[in-house]
């Protein structure tokens, strides 16, 4: 396969370098095509969308929960936490809450104007609305006296109700107190109004305000002033002025304007407590406030039909803006009023505003936009260190800062358009994507341009192989490690995208594009680039400034052996092997003859002069005496200049590994690193900080920081869904809620059970009028037929429910009367007139049924009893249920264990309740963004196993060698545990972040091995020196490419997001250390002692190739036919670097491998006729087709001689080019025997090589 591929990449090189320009205009338009969909780029910023898990359980219920309530249902919160300046004072002091009050306070006065109307806290929060009882200036009364929830610690004391209002003047007819909570009480309001005012519904208000809990109000509480004026004279500490137990108030929690319905529990109101053996909090580091807000869904729908939004068109979107302009402002003021009580040095105290779901989206939304500086600066940094590296001081011409500076550009318009791309497939962006894809992508991508572009300055150097067959050579030779790494890395983010999380599977398919359209660049438009090049240094110009020309003092004279051949480069001429024995010497020297000479070539005397004159001047040109002082200036420059890595690697490095010492401390140094990775990956624990998804140094991050130490406590919700019937089941659903006692987290109230969920409210609402009814039927007030002027409102609503039969055709009885019970001795409501009561319960109990936080779909019917002349008895049914809610309050939650335990427990409830037919589900924050740990591991270790075989199949079916792919995948998974070992010893936790990590390091593993393995295989010689010779073709590649890819996430580390930095640039970071670690020093050793063989193996000395055996001596007669296909194989210059590494090749070409013979044999024939005969027979012959006949006179020479054979070829992975051609070249063969003479071989250039 890996044969099939290079003559691919070979074919591709070649059409390339022809048409280098017409390749590198049309790629550079379609990429520029596919950034044009850029503009449908979509940034997706919603942390339910991007951070819950997709696809599963939990997402089908989200989605179900949705329809059900529609988006933006519920409400939202604008939370307040306090905290000591001193880290570990007392927050239970007066100057403490007072400085709480202040802040709360701020709530109640921020106004903002959108839409011309003004905006105040009163229109945007949660308020409880009061039931209506048919008088318009008393139910009028009651909506704006009625005040929104603003849950806090203040409520334990009278300060409380300043914040509660009203702010506008209220008045009642012989009231002469004002209004507003501060000096409210309802009883002796409501006590007074009975005296002086008509209002027939007095009783039912009175019963309403009792059964709510709505007594003394706040008269009745502690002041934490008692100096105050306004501090009511019925507060327990005005008369003694003595500060209040603070402590002891806040025990316990505290309770709102209606006792029975709000109470607050402690670990909502206070954070860091601690207590004594009693039980009382002594000490306190943090306070908290909530002000509810309703939620956008709600406040469009409250202000739908309203009069105030009739002069615009009133939308969802709308009111989305103003309340997220009202906690913006709120947040603002709270900031400003903070910064000049720090600025005047009088604060001691900090105060963080934070809104719970808008706050994060609009941070989310803030840093997700592209940061073009920090984008430019990556680039620029890459780009810089690109043109330096790729830089040659000493030889301007033969410098590739041009061709980096390319394909750092290349890099950056394939990932535009690999986005442009994703955009268009619908693909959204968001804050990852934004800020990792550009440069993890820019990194990967400039890998693959060091490795080509070192290649093709290999071959620059190399006049061996033609310059029209360099740019395909190049490709044969690195191509297939370029596509089985880009192939490996985009299957590892393929398959990391199986981590069912929105925004890292976003990531992870965009990565896959991205690195596929960056193999494509270096495939197909950087090799046309660098062919584009070639021309210049061809040309002799200077890079990057190609209009100029280098000067004759640029040049860089290359002295070696065998001038002549390269002077004979200028003649497109057949060429002679001229082979003579040197006399007097056991050595022979072989040389190419120009044809310019061949005239001179009469006899032996005149090639000797030749020789000896050719002798003399190499002699001269390497006598550093006779060489001029600029000469060897430049030559002590080029030698300072000469270190480089590759020089490292063959002279220090390769030799370094092979000793036995070393390879043996190598050996237990990993041993040792893999076990404590072991341990480390034991200490690993599963959870994601909630402060690293906002930038450090912000209000934002305090708050969550704050949040997170101290307040522990989360909403959690036990969802019953439809296709369920409650009437029939409603022991069941007691049973349900019963069930959450046993989860340990859940806050119990004093007597160790839970807060009434709605089914137990309607039922004790049913049970009270029940009673209500009782007595007035035992006291004739009440018969069956009707009810008398002495019957109570609640008796009276009673009969009107119990003579509902839940028959639409015949709904009301009153025959059943005094049969039937709304709450039977079980305890269970009428089951036929359920959905009748559930909609009186709504409209007459509205209090508790907020309260209750039930939410049920659809909503219940509204209807409304008018007392005793309202004789309508038909009470419309409600439609069946489909969704309720049962609430919970969860507290010690502040570990990821913890909340996995609940979240385990609370599932095993559900599953055992779905098998009983009540189907359901549990939502909240812990279960929305907590959940996806409880598969993470499962999911992590299947793509690991996946990405592993994949990789596996791909090197050992390219490379032909399950041995090489099982080392290779052993020093990967190795990287990998150790990547995921010091993540647990540095305290990383594991998210869907870093698994995507791991998953991807699989990938960018073989980047760092799998070139350091294939130059291995195809090496030959021993182990150790097959080791030695991979090294120094492809350490300085690899080395290159880890700082590249260094540099690009070095941007990641000055992200604004924490997660960024600690999640992306510290694991990836890591991932490229180990990989470089990994690749370099335990790889090489690994296979210098488990190695497999080489691909190709010699027969006699195992570091060396036998020499090919010559053509007899004259050439046997051949059939005048032409041969099928032809094989070319280019000549090789003298050299005197040794490398005993050789190319694979299909086994019918192997006797073509190209090989030097040193010292060289000159042998000379004299020819009896003249050069200019020989010349025009050997026209003639050529011109003919036929081969000319032989002289019959041959004179035989034989020679015993000690020849030094060294075999040359090119870097790992080349193999000889082999192709049919459909004009077939001839080699002809001309001998010549001249008395005297000795054999002489011609052939022409396309056959033209040492032998």
């Amino acid at each position: 396969m890996r044969m099939h591929m290079q003559r691919h990449l070979y074919h591709l090189g070649c059409f390339i370098h022809q048409h280098a320009g017409k390749v590198l205009f049309v790629g550079l338009l379609l990429l520029s095509t596919f950034c044009v969909g850029l503009k449908s780029a979509v940034l997706e910023t919603n942390i339910n969308t991007l951070w819950v898990e997709a696809g599963g359980r939990l997402s089908e219920e989200l989605q179900y929960q949705q329809q059900q309530l529609g988006p933006g249902a519920g409400s939202t919160s604008q939370m307040l936490i306090q905290t000591p300046k001193r880290r570990g004072a007392n927050v239970l002091t007066r100057d403490a809450l007072l400085v709480h009050l202040k802040a709360a306070m701020l709530a109640t006065q921020v106004e903002v104007t959108m839409y011309d109307i003004t905006w105040k806290l009163k229109d945007l929060c949660a308020a409880t609305s009061p039931p209506t009882f048919g008088d318009y200036n008393m139910d009028n009364i009651l909506e704006r006296l009625f005040p929104c929830v603003i849950v806090g610690p203040l409520d334990c004391f009278w300060e409380g109700s300043k914040l509660l209002g009203p702010w506008q003047p209220l008045s009642v007819p012989q009231y002469s107190g004002s209004l507003q909570w501060t000096q409210l009480s309802p009883q002796k309001l409501l006590a007074m109004m009975e005296a002086t005012v008509s209002f027939p519904q007095a009783t039912a208000l009175k019963n309403f305000l009792l059964q709510a809990g709505i007594t003394s109000g706040y008269q009745e509480k502690p002041c934490l002033d008692p100096t105050d004026p306004d501090c009511p004279a019925s507060a327990p500490n005005k008369l003694t002025a003595e500060e209040p137990d603070i402590g002891a108030q806040l025990t316990g929690g505290c309770h709102g304007f209606a006792a029975k319905y709000m109470h607050w529990p402690e670990e909502l109101l206070i954070g860091g407590a601690q207590k004594n053996k009693t039980g009382h909090v002594v000490h306190a580091e943090a306070l908290q406030t909530m002000v509810q807000l309703m939620g956008e869904q709600n406040f469009y729908e409250f202000y739908q039909d309203h009069y105030k939004v009739h002069h615009f068109e009133w939308t969802v979107d709308k009111a989305k803006l103003i309340l997220e302009a009202w906690q913006d402002q709120f947040t603002q003021e709270v900031q400003e009023v903070l910064a000049v009580a720090d600025g005047n040095g009088s604060s001691t105290q900090n105060v963080y505003a934070f809104a719970s779901d808008t706050s994060l989206q609009r941070i989310l939304a803030r840093f997700s936009d592209v940061s073009f500086t920090r984008v430019g600066l990556g680039y620029l940094l890459m780009l810089l260190y690109a043109c330096v590296s790729l830089l040659r001081w000493t030889d301007a011409v033969r410098s590739q800062s041009g061709i980096a500076m390319m394909g750092v550009l290349l890099v950056a318009i394939a990932i535009a358009a690999g986005l442009g791309l994703c955009s268009l497939l619908g693909i959204p962006f968001n804050a990852i994507t934004t800020q990792v894809i550009p440069f993890l992508a820019l990194g990967l991508g400039v890998d693959d341009m060091f490795m080509l572009a070192h290649t093709f300055s290999e071959l620059a150097s190399n006049t061996a192989v033609p310059e029209q067959a360099q740019i395909g050579e190049g490709l044969k030779r690195v191509g297939v490690c370029v596509v089985m790494a880009s192939l490996s890395n985009t299957l590892a983010f393929f398959v990391a995208a199986v981590i069912p999380i929105p925004a890292l599977r976003a990531f992870c398919l965009q990565a896959a594009v991205l690195t596929l359209f960056n193999m494509a660049a270096m495939l197909f438009l950087f090799p046309a680039v660098v062919s584009i090049d070639m021309r210049r240094r061809s040309a002799r110009r200077l890079d990057v400034f190609c209009c100029f020309s280098a000067s004759a003092s640029d040049a860089v004279l290359e002295l070696k052996k065998g001038t002549l051949d390269d002077c004979r480069k200028q003649y497109d001429l057949p060429k002679k092997i001229l082979a003579r024995a040197l006399p007097g010497t056991q050595q022979c020297e072989t040389i190419l003859a120009p044809m310019d000479l061949e005239a001179q070539l009469q006899d032996f005397e005149v090639m000797s002069a030749v020789q000896e004159t050719c002798s003399s001047s190499m002699q001269q040109l390497t006598d550093d005496e006779r060489r001029p002082l600029r000469d060897r200036c430049a030559e002590t420059q080029r030698e300072c200049c000469s270190f480089s890595i590759t020089w490292f690697a063959c002279e220090v490095y390769g030799p370094f590994l092979e000793k036995t010492w070393v390879k043996l401390t190598i050996v237990l140094m990993f041993l040792m690193l893999i076990a404590g990775a072991t341990w480390g990956i034991t200490q690993v624990d599963d959870g994601l900080e909630v402060t690293d998804l906002v930038p450090r140094h912000t209000t934002e991050y305090e708050f969550l920081a704050a949040r997170s130490e101290y307040f522990d406590f989360y909403y959690m919700f036990a969802v019953t869904q439809g296709n369920y019937d409650y009437p029939k089941h409603q022991q069941l659903l007691y049973s349900y809620q019963d069930a959450f006692t046993r989860i340990g987290s859940i806050i119990k109230n004093d007597d160790g059970g839970l807060p009434d969920f709605w089914l137990g409210m309607f039922r004790d609402w049913l049970i009270k009028l029940q009673q209500a009814f009782d007595r007035d039927w035992r006291d004739g007030c009440i018969v069956q037929q009707k009810w008398y002027a002495n019957a109570s409102n609640d008796a009276i609503l009673a009969y009107k429910l119990l003579v509902q039969t839940g028959d639409v055709d015949n709904p009301v009885s009153k025959v059943q009367v005094n049969t039937v019970r709304l709450v039977d001795g079980h305890g269970f409501i009428y089951q036929k007139a359920f959905y009748n009561y559930l909609t009186a319960w709504a409209s007459h109990d509205v209090l508790a049924y907020a309260t209750s936080m039930a939410s049920l779909v659809p909503a219940p019917r509204i209807w409304h009893h008018e007392g005793h002349t309202d004789y309508e008895l038909r009470i419309p049914k409600s439609s069946a249920l489909t969704y309720t809610q049962l609430p919970f309050y969860l507290h010690n939650m502040a570990d990821t264990k913890d909340i996995m335990s609940v979240i385990e427990e609370a599932r095993a409830i559900c599953d055992k309740y779905e098998e009983k037919g009540l189907p359901n589900f549990v939502t909240g924050v812990p279960f929305t963004f907590w959940e996806q740990y409880m598969h993470l591991r499962y999911y992590m270790m299947v793509a690991l196993a996946v990405t592993t075989i994949i990789t596996f199949l791909v090197i050992a079916v390219i490379l032909m060698n399950p041995w090489l792919a099982a080392i290779v995948m052993f020093v990967i998974v190795s990287m990998v545990m150790e990547l995921f070992g010091l993540m647990g010893l540095m305290g990383i936790k594991l998210s869907a972040i870093p698994a995507v990590v791991l998953i991807i390091g699989v990938g960018i593993g073989v980047e760092f091995t799998v070139h350091i393995s294939m130059g291995f295989v195809t090496s030959i010689g021993s182990r150790n020196r097959r080791m030695c010779m991979t090294l120094t073709h492809m350490m300085a590649p690899v080395v290159h490419g880890a700082i590249s890819t260094l540099l690009g996430v070095l941007m990641l580390a000055f992200s604004e997001f924490d997660f960024i930095v600690r999640y992306f640039f510290y694991t990836l970071g890591l991932l490229v250390l180990l990989g470089v670690l990994n690749g370099l020093v335990f790889l090489p050793v690994l296979l210098s002692v488990l190695g497999p063989p080489g691909e190709l193996t010699p027969t006699d000395d195992p570091n060396r190739i036998h020499c090919p055996t010559p053509e007899p001596s004259p050439p046997r007669d051949r059939a005048p036919a032409a041969r099928s296909y032809s094989r070319r194989v280019y000549p090789r210059a003298n050299s005197d670097i040794s490398l005993s590494t050789i190319t694979e090749e299909p086994q019918s070409y192997q006797s073509s491998h190209e090989i030097i013979v040193e010292p060289e044999v000159v042998v000379t024939t004299t020819y009896p006729n003249s050069s200019r005969q020989q010349q025009q027979q050997h026209t003639s012959s050529s011109t003919n087709n036929t081969p000319t006949p032989p002289p019959r006179h041959v004179t035989t020479v034989t020679a015993k001689t000690m020849v030094k054979v060294e075999v040359h070829t090119p870097l790992p992975g080349q193999v000889l080019e082999h192709k049919e051609s459909s004009q077939k070249h001839r080699r002809r063969r001309d001998n010549t025997t001249p008395p005297g003479g000795v054999k002489i071989s011609e052939m022409t250039d396309s056959d033209s090589s040492s032998k």
